[in-house]
This record gives C-alpha cells, structure tokens and sequence, in this order.
C-alpha cells in the first residue's frame, strides 16, 4: 500500500537544518518509497539517515552503528513495531517515534506505552516529523546525570526544593509555593545548573507533546519563578537570561537522598 507521503510539499533544496551537528536517524519501514522519501528529506535538513525494511535490518544497523534516534513503523513484516520497540526499550534508552497508518487512539497509547517517545501517523506532514525529531533529540539530549534525579532534596543558593514534597524553602525557613508549572522549570533548571537552556528545551522538558512552535509562555513562567526567588533586579543573578539563546541557573546545586 502506497501513502501520500508528502501532505504539503518538500522544503526547496539547501534549505539548512536548524541542529548543530548531523545526528544520525534510524528508518524501520517496509514501503521502500517512504524510506527513500524521508532519507533524502532528512538529509536535506542536515541529519545523515539510514533506512531498513524490518527488525532484523534494525537489529543489523543498530550493531554496526551509533543513532541518535529511530524513526519505527508500527505494521512491520514479522516483528512488528510494537514488539520491536518493546525490545528495544529493554536494552536501550534510543529515543523512538512511532510512525503508522493506524492512527487509533488505542494504538497510540499502547505504541507510548511500549516506551516510544511520540507517534505519528500517516500520511504525515514531514515537517511537522521533522519538529517532532527535534524535540524528541532535545529531550533526550538533556537528561539530567543520574545523582539529580534519584534525589529527594536539591539545595542551592541558600535555598532547599524538596522534590518529594514538592516545597521550595529560603535559608530562612519560609516555605513558598509554586504552581505546578513553576515546580516543573524550577525542577529543569536544578537539572541542568550552569548550562544554556534554550526555549524549546524548557518548553520541551516542562510539557513536552503540549508545547507548540513560537510558544513564549516560557518567559512568562520564568519570570514568575524569578519573582518567588526574589530575582527580581533589573539584572537577575540567579536565573539569568542569555540574549539570543535562552536561560541559565547560575548556581552551584547540590542533590541530597
């Protein structure tokens, strides 16, 4: 069965790529029209893209390579994607997008479930892929290390944020609080100290699938959150911007069990 792969047309050729350097995607797709269409677009947008027909061509690829994400049909010959992404996850934290004619919402959920990271069905807007693989790789870019997120408690700046609890305290004692989605960036950047976040980074990390290109809502949490820590200057000190690139929590953090 052929898809009309292409909803609304090809970006012009040269059109240069917005990531930094060339991350290497996996394609799993039995229609060999749809793997060549999507390795030549991807490699158009400034990424290198290596595409099989089944989970044993997968499998091949993976052992013979390093990716940075695999793009993974749901309807596959044999494995299916389901099970193929299953196995997957169980060996490996390669980040994986669903991609599938069956557009149901059960078979979303169980494809999320089975540990993908998104799921898109055709036909597709290959733009609107090629967001969703940029968002996924910033998520999975910036994870934070292992001794952050298996903490109960990060201290920094005289301040304690009990994340069992989910309390922000001063070096005085006084307990302010914060909204859910003041609690979710203050917890990103705690995770990521001393390191350039850019505005898609935190709307990624704080509401990931909810987030939306051009969405400025971050500066406004951001400010909020200033506000509840008292960096409030007309330069803050704390939580500082960088022009042209993002937010930057200037601030030794230290994670506690």
């Amino acid at each position: 069965m052929r898809y009309n792969f292409f909803r609304t047309g090809i970006l012009p050729p040269g059109y240069k790529g917005l990531m930094d350097r060339q991350e290497h995607i996996l394609i799993v797709d039995d229609d060999a029209e749809i793997r060549h269409l999507l390795s030549e677009y991807l490699k158009r947008e400034g990424m290198r893209a290596q595409a099989v027909a089944d989970g044993r061509g997968m499998r091949a690829a993976l052992d013979n390579g390093r990716f940075d994400l695999v793009i993974l049909d749901l309807m596959l010959p044999g494995e299916d994607g389901l099970t193929l992404c299953r196995d997957l996850r169980a060996r490996s934290k390669l980040p994986v997008i669903m991609l599938t004619a069956r557009g149901a919402e059960t078979d979303r959920i169980v494809g999320l479930e089975m540990g993908a990271d998104d799921y898109v069905p055709k036909p597709f807007n290959p733009r609107e892929l090629l967001a969703r693989i940029k968002a996924v790789l910033r998520r999975s870019q910036a994870l934070p290390p292992q001794a952050v997120a298996e903490a109960s408690r990060l201290c920094f700046a005289g301040w304690t944020f009990d994340l069992a609890h989910r309390q922000l305290t001063s070096s005085a004692g006084v307990v302010v609080a914060l909204s859910g989605g003041e609690y979710r960036l203050l917890k990103v950047f705690l995770e990521h100290p001393n390191r350039v976040l850019t505005r898609d980074q935190l709307l990624d990390l704080t509401r990931g699938r909810e987030s939306t290109p051009f969405d400025r809502s971050i500066d406004v949490q951001v400010g909020r959150l200033r506000r509840r820590l008292g960096d409030t200057g007309l330069e803050p000190v704390l939580i500082k911007t960088v022009r042209g690139e993002g937010y930057v929590l200037a601030a030794t953090v230290e994670a506690q069990k």
